[in-house]
């Protein structure tokens, strides 16, 4: 993943989670894709729920690592992800789907078309605006579904069989959207906050929303979800420690449990910029209570699969310091907390969790907790070793071996002039300060999901990330931020996407005029993440299984790629078709690339975009689509020249 800046999270620290919340993020980055397949996997897909929050401090989440696979992008819902703040969900694959179909007929033909569509067509609705918007979402049409809730509610059989799930994510998407275009989707009042109290109502005290089950799992989260997109956060206090105080063993086996767990701290997260909220906790603390005693009593899960349950409660509990009113309670649940775990080892991630939040929002207190400044105190604990490669590449790592620091030096120095063999660079763009570069190592992913997070104020969702921050700063300095992975993953040093995120650094220094904002400033994905995995492939001699096995899918037409972005591309869009449709204009119109890096060589975005968009747009297609056909048939087994 490529990260240009550094840019303000639309939370805190580090919520780890599997489950993040709703509220909003959008994320320009370029991902490097997290562990799995041999291919970069890419950041979490963002979602979204109510609306967007101040953000007072950057943050880093954390996600069970089958759930990593994904891209870092504007925020929309469906299922969880790390808590930043909350910032919520795995999107659904894209399913075929109007937005207009909801726009027209009366409310009871809005419930029943929102009851007949897929979670995956009702997740499209978050990223409406203008007339549309209005056109759905307005606050009649709303109340017509949160009352269909209600009912469904009542009923509620712990499944998905009479479209809860669907009621209430429309629900949610009515409240983000409106947040974010309050001109578009006009006001709500109380006609809809009563419909939806009374839902939620009925909702949480049907018995099967108890249910330990996949079924009522999902449907949970996004009912505990849409407790925060309509601010509702206070009323519903006994309800998140009920759920927190639910969970055992038993939960462990059902992912959509352990969502529903999680879900508790997008609302306990966000409430703290609702007034309502601070005056409840103030005045019934009990729910503090509950999240230090999570954490306490299953410390033991800390290092494991389910760690970030542990350290989201500690998270979310310190976050709570930050109010006058409530510091006398919660204080001394952090400073337990702190004395509890370590800042290395199986405990760190309660340790950082916690001590990042104390030195942010009681940073007068720092010492008492004994977290003053923290960064310096992990960078010396997680990153020890320093090894210059050369004048410019330098490797600070926690744990490589001086023959693994001697193969990750040998590794990027043998990419470079590779890399300027692919894209005929004659060197760095003048004028730019990207001359040097630390690559980071951190020993796992875990580690990763730490520390990187409070240390570099970065997402951590994902495979690594690339921050090559503002060229025109000459204090600027570039990082490159990965880790190991356990077994041998075809990189150097068991580095995960090692070449991917040396290729977005060389990328940025030689072919891409200006900071990440001015790159993204039209469609380029395609060629962002195309040219890293193009080059992290054929740099190491390697064929790109996923890729192939896409191109005999004809899924988009090369015309489709050159729109990617990060807002309209899921994961195998953005990698494995943007190596593919990379590797096609290489290899068959190199004169075509040539000009496009000529264009934003200059910063001149505009122009590179009119060549792919203007003068080639649709010319290519049916021969790309030929290609992609000898492509499948073996002709991408060899790797690219």
């Amino acid at each position: 993943m490529r990260y240009r800046f550094t840019l303000p999270r639309c939370v805190v620290g580090g919520l780890a989670a599997f489950v993040t919340a709703a509220g909003l993020l959008a994320t320009p980055a370029t991902a490097a894709p997290a562990p799995t397949a041999p291919a970069p996997e890419a950041a979490a897909q963002p979602a979204a729920a109510s609306g967007p929050r101040p953000a007072p401090r950057a943050g880093t989440p954390t996600v069970p690592e089958e759930h990593a696979a994904r891209q870092t992008r504007p925020l929309s819902p469906d299922r969880f992800q790390p808590l930043d703040a909350p910032r919520r969900t795995l999107r659904l694959a894209a399913q075929a789907c109007d937005p207009a179909d909801f726009a027209t007929g009366s409310g009871a033909e809005l419930v029943a078309a929102v009851r007949a569509a897929s979670t995956g067509c009702v997740n499209t609705l978050f990223g409406v605006s203008g007339a549309t918007a209005r056109d759905i979402f307005r606050e009649d049409r709303m109340v017509a579904v949160a009352k269909a809730f209600a009912g469904t509610a009542a009923a509620y059989p712990g499944d998905n069989s009479t479209s809860a799930r669907q009621l209430v994510l429309f629900l949610r998407a009515g409240y983000y959207v409106q947040f974010n275009h309050p001109e578009d989707v006009g006001s709500y009042g109380p006609a809809l906050a009563s419909a939806t109290r009374r839902g939620l109502d009925v909702f949480f005290a049907n018995r099967h929303s108890r249910d330990v089950s996949s079924g009522n799992g999902d449907i949970l989260a996004e009912a505990v979800v849409l407790t925060d997109s309509a601010d509702q956060q206070a009323r519903y206090l006994r309800v998140y420690r009920r759920i927190l105080s639910g969970y055992n063993s038993s939960y462990d086996a059902i992912p959509g449990m352990l969502g529903a767990v999680n879900s508790v701290h997008t609302p306990l997260w966000r409430g703290n910029w609702n007034p309502a909220y601070v005056r409840a906790v103030a005045a019934d603390p009990a729910v503090l209570d509950s999240l230090f005693r999570f954490a306490l009593r299953h410390r033991g899960m800390l290092g494991g699969e389910r760690s970030y349950l542990v350290s989201n409660a500690g998270m979310t509990l310190t976050r709570h310091v930050e109010h006058p009113a409530l510091r006398a309670t919660v204080r001394p649940y952090v400073r337990a907390l702190l004395k509890a775990s370590r800042i290395t080892g199986r405990t760190a991630p309660l340790w950082v969790a916690v001590a990042s939040q104390a030195e942010y929002y009681d940073k007068e207190r720092c010492s008492w907790y004994g977290v003053c400044g923290l960064r310096a105190k992990l960078l010396k604990a997680a990153l020890p070793v320093s090894h210059p490669c050369d004048a410019t590449h330098t490797v600070r790592a926690q744990a490589l071996t001086a023959e693994q620091l001697a193969a990750t030096c040998a590794d990027v120095q043998g990419q470079e002039p590779y890399f300027r063999s692919v894209v005929k660079s004659e060197g760095p763009i003048p004028g730019q300060y990207a001359s040097t570069l630390d690559l980071v190592v951190f020993a796992s992913r875990t580690d990763y999901q730490t520390y990187a997070g409070t240390i570099f104020g970065i997402d951590t969702n994902n495979g690594g990330m690339t921050l090559v921050g503002d060229p025109s700063d000459p204090a600027n300095k570039p990082l490159a931020i990965m880790y190991q992975k356990e077994q041998d993953n075809g990189f150097t040093a068991r580095i995960w996407n090692l070449n991917h995120e040396y290729t977005h650094y060389l990328d940025a220094r030689e072919d891409m005029k200006g900071d990440f904002g001015q790159q993204i400033s039209v469609p380029t994905v395609w060629w962002i993440e195309g040219i890293a995995e193009y080059v992290s492939y054929s740099y190491r001699g390697l064929s790109y299984p996923q890729a192939i096995a896409e191109a005999g899918k004809h899924t988009y037409r090369l015309s489709t790629l050159f729109q990617n972005t990060y807002g309209n591309s899921d994961v195998t869009r953005t990698y494995a078709w943007g190596y593919l449709a990379a590797r096609y204009m290489l290899e068959r119109h190199p004169e075509d690339v040539a000009d496009v890096l000529a264009h934003f060589r200059t910063g001149d975005y505009r122009g590179g975009y009119a060549v792919y968009t203007d003068r080639i747009g649709t010319a290519y297609d049916a021969d790309f689509d030929a290609w992609l056909t000898d492509c499948a048939a073996g002709a991408c087994e060899r790797p690219a020249a």
